[in-house]
């Protein structure tokens, strides 16, 4: 893609993973993800469509935010159904403060999906036959155990309408906050 088609196209932002959920997720989304379709890695998304042309702007942003952030605990707490597919449901206090505040940021350039209500989740598996799915959803599900995943920073990427370019990786390097002795 060329650089002025870079910088119409529209931005994705997702979390940073640690090493070990990442891999965790990726490898099940490799396994239930149609081939043909599964053209990016595991991810949870934080906004799907913001202004391509104010990325340099939105970059500082997100390395801003991720400056005053330390990584954080997030709690995989089940799958949900998709009807075509499932994810993973997360759930993270500090996640939706941090998303809250971009949210407060970019109002006025966000989508009615980025807009929509928020609920972190990371894809495995989509666009299956229904059956296929709940059976799959039906075996995952039975075998599964609560687990926690860190999150460690923020990326950006552009979108080509298929697979993502990487824009930009933001990672957390706040310390993290200590209750009387800061």
């Amino acid at each position: 893609m060329g650089q002025s088609m870079l910088a119409t196209a529209p931005l994705i932002v997702t979390l940073g993973l640690d090493q070990a959920s990442f891999a965790r997720f990726d490898a099940e989304r490799r396994f239930y993800f149609p081939a043909d379709r599964n053209l990016i890695p595991a991810h949870l998304t934080l906004f799907h469509h913001l202004p391509g042309a104010r990325i340099a702007e939105i970059a500082a942003a997100l390395h801003a935010a991720a400056d005053e952030q330390a990584p954080f605990p997030m709690a995989v707490r089940g799958l949900r159904f998709l009807g075509r597919g499932m994810a993973y449901e997360i759930a993270s206090p500090p996640l939706d403060r941090l998303r809250a505040a971009l949210v407060a940021l970019w109002s006025g350039d966000l989508t009615p999906q980025d807009a929509a209500g928020f609920r972190p989740h990371v894809t495995i598996q989509n666009k299956v036959p229904a059956p296929q799915a709940k059976a799959d959803f039906a075996r995952l599900s039975a075998g599964f155990v609560p687990f926690e995943a860190t999150a460690t920073g923020l990326l950006l990427w552009h979108y080509q309408g298929g697979p993502w370019l990487a824009a930009g990786d933001f990672p957390f390097s706040a310390r993290e906050r200590r209750g009387d002795d800061g």
